[in-house]
């Protein structure tokens, strides 16, 4: 199970901040992560494995716009959360 408060807490940029780009890239992570252990033990739930899918193509957009939009926040971000970054941006 994943700990939503704490892991919000541990990226929000104040106290207030629950739906920051950073928060939800790090909730989906989370459900990322432990679907993924499900799925380990659990070879034949498609219906999971489409899930993941989802959950995964969710946060790669929200990474590609944190990307866009505050380049410095989404290395930080990536390397926090162990997330492999594709080909990098040249600025």
């Amino acid at each position: 199970m994943i700990d939503k408060k704490q892991t919000i807490q541990n990226n929000a940029k104040s106290d207030k901040d629950t739906g920051s780009t950073t928060v939800q890239i790090a909730l989906l992570s989370a459900r990322i992560s432990n679907l993924s252990a499900h799925l380990t033990a659990n070879k034949k739930d498609k219906h999971g494995q489409r899930g993941l899918q989802l959950m995964n193509g969710q946060r790669r957009r929200l990474l590609k716009y944190l990307e866009r939009t505050n380049y410095d926040e989404y290395i930080t971000l990536t390397d926090k959360l162990g997330i492999r970054r594709g080909q990098r941006i040249v600025r």
